[in-house]
């Protein structure tokens, strides 16, 4: 006999909801000491990094952190219809099995979205979910059928998604997001010209802003701020914060129309 589960789930429609903020260690990071760590605060408290958008036919994911069970169940996201990745590396894919319990909702397989690295490394890394071996009973590995995206616009959820390529180090190429007027930019330092045009008129730019101090795979501070100059949206949020950022003092300082996120944050899609 088939398990049956009954969703409990939040109606978020209309709406995006940061399920984590932090950098791949998180915040409080783990045997650190200093003040940020230590505050307290909620919002100093950065799990890793992803957002959830409630749209007419669903809710789309984009990344599944290794946080992702902790992440749902706070937010009250009890369904996840599909799910977009920027790119491969373990703070953005490692969640995955989290998903398990979605085909039994859905129905069917769970959408992934992704560029062919991305498949490669969930394919290795969760090799039990693609063996030909029958599984010893339903809901044993997660259910996945992969969709090949790059940079060409496309639909999820009877939604128009454009890929936004962006540079992540001198290695790394992943993919930003826009939807509608609403772009998510996590994990990057550096911004190709072709991809400039696809950030203009924006309400809401979500952008990757690790810390006070230059990095070599991320945007700093200053870095984040000058993007959000350059393209002027309604209102910048930036996350992918590091345990160096206190939510108080940063945004204290920062420019009309910019701060930084925290995780449960909620915003109206537009």
């Amino acid at each position: 006999m088939v398990e049956k589960h009954h969703p409990a789930t939040t109606d978020i429609r209309g709406q995006l909801i940061f399920l984590g903020t932090g950098t791949s260690v998180g915040v409080p990071t783990i045997g650190c000491g200093c003040r940020v760590c230590t505050s307290g605060k909620l919002r100093n408290q950065r799990t890793r990094c992803s957002v959830v958008m409630g749209l007419p036919r669903g809710n789309l994911l984009i990344d599944t952190p290794p946080d992702l069970r902790f992440q749902l169940l706070r937010e009250g996201i009890g369904v996840v219809h599909a799910v977009l990745f920027t790119h491969e590396h373990a703070d953005h894919v490692f969640g995955l099995d989290d998903l398990r319990l979605m085909p039994f909702f859905l129905g069917h397989a769970v959408p992934l979205y992704c560029e062919e690295l991305v498949e490669q490394r969930l394919r290795k890394a969760f090799d039990y979910a693609f063996t030909a071996i029958k599984p010893t009973h339903v809901g044993a590995a997660p259910k996945l059928e992969f969709h090949r995206i790059g940079t060409t616009p496309f639909e999820a959820l009877d939604t128009r998604i454009v890929p936004i390529r962006l540079k992540h180090g001198p290695r790394f190429e992943v993919l930003g997001f826009r939807i509608g007027n609403v772009a998510y930019c996590t994990d990057t330092n550096e911004i190709p010209d072709e991809s400039w045009s696809r950030l203009e008129g924006l309400d809401v730019l979500i952008l990757d802003g690790l810390r006070n101090r230059p990095h070599v795979t991320h945007f700093c501070l200053d870095e984040a701020i000058a993007v959000a100059e350059r393209l002027r949206p309604r209102r910048t949020l930036f996350t992918h914060i590091s345990h160096e950022l206190d939510y108080d003092e940063t945004n204290a300082r920062l420019p009309l129309g910019m701060e930084l996120a925290y995780d449960g944050q909620r915003v109206p899609l537009t």
